[in-house]
């Protein structure tokens, strides 16, 4: 989430938005998000219920929840998803910026 943090700025130019989901209980997220000052919306979810929906792994022999990057368009359909392997596979922002720099176009 670091690096989302580093190049907030260039998601809000482009129309977006950033909401990251976390598997934590609501206080332990709280804490985190403030502790971390995160510029977007961070959501709890300790039951699982949006990573449900969007089809998120859960890998127990690699620390829980795995990576997974969703681009969601501004009529609600699903543009670009990412389901990482490890904790470590996440798309660059660069890729994503060039995603939205794309559906942009598609917009304009």
């Amino acid at each position: 989430m670091a690096q989302l943090r580093q190049d907030y700025q260039e998601f809000v130019n482009r129309h977006a938005e950033i909401i990251a989901v976390g598997p934590e209980d609501a206080e332990t997220f709280t804490a985190y998000w403030h502790k971390e000052q995160m510029p977007f919306v961070g959501l709890p979810d300790h039951k699982h219920t949006v990573a449900n929906l969007y089809g998120q792994k859960v890998d127990l022999l690699k620390l829980g929840r795995l990576p997974a990057l969703i681009v969601v368009d501004k009529n609600g359909k699903m543009r670009y998803t990412h389901y990482g392997n490890a904790m470590s596979d996440i798309p660059e922002n660069s890729e994503i910026l060039s995603l939205l720099d794309e559906l942009n176009k598609e917009t304009a």
